[in-house]
């Protein structure tokens, strides 16, 4: 039984590195239904329950700092990416698609959990706040809005298995939809009007040692300068020190990226590593307690994007939007930027760059938007009698 820091920690890196690494090498059909992320965190969930480790003070310790270190730098590096003019040069239209999809996301979960708080654990309105980090903008989301508001580690797996189960059946539905594309346009009267040309995000050249320590370097002291501003501010209702430490990491990297810094290549590579890393650190602190919860998450989180998918369509036929466009939105937030722009390609390549720069808009917006849900759905809660 591992009972020091550093044996630990090598197993936490091998299982954030060993998913995707064979995903990266086989394709295995099995990551279209469990990506990498969740794997990794039912691998380490699964090793503590068998007791490889003990929950000593010196790795409840390395656990924390972990997590608490590595989060601001995991979303300063993925925020390097975020080009937000090019996100604007998106136009009108493209935005509006984008916001109805949101709005559409975000009204079903506050429906939902109107439909199912009662049954529903008492932190339930903290897991579908972390829900909506997530289906907004991505897995780094949903660990910030975890941190921000407390969600306990035995309520994080029912959010994990609700989402990779919707997200794989809306792949799937919005991959079978496009012979129907033509039928859904009729229906909307949808502007004919392709979509404006938009420029593909500029890629990195490979990584090397110098340029991943480098960012490894500068994302800790941003973390550590966030955590001091952090400090400074005053704090309210959901916007706590933790809160302003993720908003101030993620504001510094969407700063960084309109520097000449953005081009030194690895903080796409680093971050997604950091990711794997936390998402495996908080697996090995998990227990089965709260997996009794996971089958009524699940079916919330399917009428959850059942209610999406009718809210979606409704604003389709309203707005005219194609059924092209309107998948894009809908799997770049839900999928992000690993599933949009495949989507998008089997409707046309020009799509493409659309798809991105709608993922990276989510990845942006997803934590405030995970917050504000929790603040709306914590006013919703039943009162303790």
């Amino acid at each position: 039984m591992i009972q020091s820091v550093w044996p630990y920690l090598a197993m936490m890196l091998l299982a954030a590195g060993v998913f995707p690494a064979l995903e990266q090498r086989f394709r295995w059909r099995v990551f279209g239904v469990l990506p990498p992320i969740v794997l990794t965190y039912l691998a380490a969930m699964a090793l503590a329950v068998a007791g490889l480790w003990q929950a000593t003070p010196e790795i409840q310790s390395a656990q924390r700092t972990i997590v608490a270190q590595l989060l601001p730098a995991l979303l300063f590096l993925l925020m390097i990416g975020c080009d937000l003019r090019a996100i604007v040069a998106l136009g009108p239209r493209l935005i509006a698609v984008f916001a109805c999809a949101m709005a559409s996301i975000l009204a079903a979960i506050v429906l939902c959990y109107l439909a199912f708080r009662t049954w529903l654990p008492a932190d339930g309105w903290k897991m579908l706040a972390a829900l909506s980090g997530t289906w907004t903008g991505g897995s780094a989301n949903l660990l910030a809005v975890k941190q921000a508001i407390d969600l306990a580690d035995s309520s994080l797996p029912p959010v994990l298995l609700a989402d990779a189960l919707c997200y794989s059946l809306w792949v799937i539905a919005l991959f079978a939809s496009a012979p129907l594309a033509t039928a859904f346009d009729r229906w909307t009267r949808a502007d004919a009007r392709p979509a404006p040309a938009v420029a593909a995000p500029r890629a990195n050249e490979p990584a090397d040692a110098g340029s991943v320590l480098a960012w490894l370097g500068s994302a800790l002291l941003v973390g550590v300068g966030a955590q001091a501003l952090a400090a400074r501010l005053p704090t309210s209702g959901f916007l706590t020190p933790t809160s302003w430490t993720l908003l101030a990491a993620t504001a510094a990297g969407l700063v960084v990226a309109h520097t000449p810094l953005a081009r030194l290549p690895g903080a796409n590579a680093l971050g997604g590593a950091l990711l794997a890393c936390i998402v495996a650190v908080l697996g090995s602190q998990s227990s089965f307690a709260g997996i009794a919860a996971a089958p009524l998450f699940v079916v919330c989180g399917l009428a959850v994007l059942a209610v999406h998918i009718a809210l979606l369509a409704g604003a389709a036929r309203l707005f005219r939007f194609d059924l092209h466009l309107v998948g894009i939105a809908s799997l770049a937030q839900i999928g992000g930027v690993a599933s949009a722009p495949l989507l998008a390609a089997v409707y046309s390549p020009a799509l493409v760059p659309v798809a991105v720069l709608m993922a990276m808009l989510g990845l942006v917006l997803g934590t405030g938007v995970g917050l504000t849900m929790a603040s709306v759905l914590s006013a919703l809660a039943p009162v303790a009698s």
